[in-house]
């Protein structure tokens, strides 16, 4: 199993958020973590932006999103901009993608909520033509008719990954992509459910085994602080859970909540949850660092210990 990292964009005023990203993916790099996820946080900082500048400044890590919505731009526009990402980053993008949420798509874009897994199937079959370029891109479908000359072409092998939850999502993931990105999956909704469905997809249809990216947040902690962990998991990373799609996710596991994904504890602990999750099927773990303390001091500190440990388990799971 790879262990990558998080690196999101919150916190700070708009001048600060690239420096400070900057040093993280640098930091991360350096401590030979495999990878860094960029959510593209619906508020903030472009996700492909933050991946083009990460790109230039390091020279190994895999920089993938986690994950761009589909319906906030054409497939053409996302396409061109991947392949620029792309070439900026030496061939290191993974590119995650999702149908996103009705309370993102509907409340605030404006835009239908509807039949998710048709239109991303759509979606796919541009990002498809587009990414076997340069050339044209010729595709017509029930949702698209594009006709659009294209010189971009991809430096590299271009891993495009699909954010499924459900039945339906996780057999188009299995059939179309290179894998999945999860949130809100514990070991059980990951082994029971997700594996099965995207892995007899991809057999079916002649596809390698798909890459399971599950997201999980991670505090190094004394056993008398884990219930702190967990409840401010909940606190600060709990807003998702109100998304029907995540609900029936969490339905297929026994985690009730996202404080409950969270490995906290020490050493011996986190490594033992990560072992679970190896076990469960995840090829790749995208860790959302989660410090603990009272005051800017306590928390930098605490981030700093979690990862540490982070870098060792890197070490050992590769």
């Amino acid at each position: 199993m790879r262990v990558g990292v998080m690196i999101g964009p919150e916190r700070g005023d708009s001048a600060r958020k690239v420096g400070r990203m900057i040093k993280d993916v640098l930091w991360a790099e350096g401590a030979g973590l495999d990878s860094a996820w960029i959510p593209q946080v619906p508020t903030d900082f472009d996700a492909l932006v933050a991946v083009a500048l990460m790109g230039a400044r390091t020279e190994r890590i895999e920089l993938g999103t986690a994950v761009v919505p589909l319906q906030a731009q054409h497939p053409i526009a996302l396409a061109r901009q991947a392949l620029s990402t792309h070439a900026a980053a030496d061939g290191r993008l993974a590119l995650g993608v999702g149908p996103s949420h009705h309370w993102i798509v509907q409340d605030m874009l404006g835009l239908p909520y509807e039949k998710p897994a048709k239109f991303t199937r759509d979606y796919l079959d541009v990002l498809d033509a587009a990414f076997k370029g340069p050339g044209p891109v010729d595709v017509e479908n029930d949702t698209f008719t594009v006709h659009n000359p294209l010189e971009l072409g991809p430096v590299a092998p271009l891993p495009v990954l699909v954010a499924a939850l459900g039945p339906v999502m996780l057999k188009l993931a299995g059939e179309r992509a290179d894998g999945t990105v999860l949130w809100m999956a514990d070991e059980r909704a990951v082994a029971d459910h997700v594996v099965p469905r995207i892995t007899k997809a991809a057999e079916e249809a002649g596809r390698k085994a798909p890459r399971i990216i599950a997201g999980i947040p991670v505090c190094l902690c004394r056993p008398s602080e884990v219930d702190a962990a967990r409840e401010r998991a909940n606190r600060i990373l709990g807003e998702a859970e109100i998304s029907p799609n995540y609900q029936r996710l969490l339905d297929y596991g026994d985690a009730k909540d996202v404080g409950d994904l969270c490995a906290a504890g020490d050493e011996k602990a986190i490594a033992a949850r990560f072992r679970r999750f190896a076990d469960a099927g995840v090829t790749d773990l995208s860790v959302r660092l989660l410090p603990i303390g009272e005051g800017r001091e306590e928390l930098v500190a605490s981030k700093h210990r979690t990862r540490e440990v982070l870098s060792g388990l890197a070490a050992d799971f590769r």
